[in-house]
């Protein structure tokens, strides 16, 4: 949050602050996803553009591999891949109605 407050091209953010309906696969009923950050940065062209981050580990952006015999950890990694899918395609298209870009920034882009 440090960058975020120093960066030259970021004009403001807020984390936690949005509040986007989802569907969950696993009970079939709408709750609320609050992505980690919003985010507006200004490009070298004066271009203002906004976005919504998510921050996650790499291994929970893509869908857990299917062992050889199904553990509950695989079935709580399956459940978790779902809501976490049907979150982001919410926040996908919430953000496309309003022209912003939404993004799922892992430890490879942070550089940790």
């Amino acid at each position: 949050m440090i960058w975020l407050d120093n960066h030259p091209a970021v004009i403001e953010w807020s984390s936690e602050e949005i509040k986007i309906p989802y569907l969950s696969p696993v009970d079939n009923k709408y709750h609320r996803y609050f992505p980690d950050f919003y985010v507006v940065l200004v490009n070298k062209h004066g271009e203002r553009k906004t976005y919504i981050w998510e921050v996650k580990p790499e291994k929970q952006t893509r869908p857990p591999k299917k062992p050889k015999r199904k553990t509950k950890q695989y079935l709580k990694e399956v459940q978790t891949w779902g809501i976490n899918e049907a979150k982001w395609n919410a926040a996908i298209k919430y953000c496309e109605e309003r022209g912003w870009e939404f993004k799922i920034l892992t430890e490879e882009n942070i550089g940790f």
